[in-house]
């Protein structure tokens, strides 16, 4: 789990970064769909466990001007959609 948010209400928000690690073996040079599907499958457990699941890819946020247009995006949406007020 990369970051935990937990917000008004009981609602639990996890964001995850994820980078070659998620999808890959031997340093990032061979897809992996083991690893895949074990990314995918702890997403499924955490919905079920009630958590709300949102993945942002490595390169979204590698430079930083770049993750400071995504967030400034993502976060109000995301506050707005559980209800949170800023």
């Amino acid at each position: 789990m990369g970051f935990l948010l937990l917000l008004p209400f009981g609602q639990r928000v996890v964001l995850e970064v994820d980078g070659v690690q998620h999808y890959t073996r031997d340093a990032g040079r061979t897809p992996d769909t083991a690893e895949y599907a074990d990314m995918v499958a702890a997403d499924r457990e955490l919905k079920l466990r009630g958590y709300e699941v949102f993945r942002f890819g490595h390169d979204e946020l590698k430079r930083p001007e770049d993750a400071e247009k995504l967030l400034l995006q993502f976060l109000p949406g995301m506050f707005s959609r559980c209800k949170v007020k800023l």
